[in-house]
């Protein structure tokens, strides 16, 4: 095996037991029914269903779960290198609505990590549309999310 097979090896493993024990822990995510689909080295998949209390006044999805839905992909990202990270800032700009039972799949990816700070890109999609674009701006505090030494 190349060298740099083994560092993506690791960079994966990392990123998947960081998403595991992150997941482990955030019931808020997991009451919205939502599910980790896939996660790798500052990227993350998170996806779920809407359903009818997920519906707001409008007859619409509620905008604020679908910035829910992307911020939660958003943190398994920005956690993935195994530091314990946080949001600085996020903002989202919602393309066209949602409706009941729409399969909402919010993609992260890493634009850009320099010191503590990182800037990561979201797009929620039903299918194979766009329905809202999230960026969010992450902070690395003190911390891991699981001890490197320990399997």
């Amino acid at each position: 095996m190349r060298p740099e097979e083994t560092a993506q090896e690791t960079a994966q493993e990392t990123a998947r037991r960081s998403a595991a024990a992150m997941w482990a822990d955030d019931r808020a995510s997991r009451s919205l029914g939502m599910s980790l689909d896939a996660v790798g080295p500052g990227t993350a998949t998170v996806s779920m269903t809407l359903t009818d209390d997920m519906v707001n006044g409008h007859a619409i999805g509620h905008g604020g779960l679908t910035f829910t839905l992307a911020d939660s992909a958003f943190a398994v990202a920005c956690n993935s290198y195994n530091r314990s990270t946080v949001a600085a800032a996020a903002e989202i700009r919602f393309r066209r609505p949602t409706h009941l039972g729409d399969r909402l799949v919010a993609t992260a990816t890493e634009r850009e990590r320099a010191g503590r700070d990182g800037v990561y890109d979201v797009l929620v999609t039903v299918g194979d549309e766009v329905v809202a674009v999230f960026t969010g701006r992450s902070k690395e505090i003190d911390g891991t999310l699981f001890d490197p030494d320990q399997p």
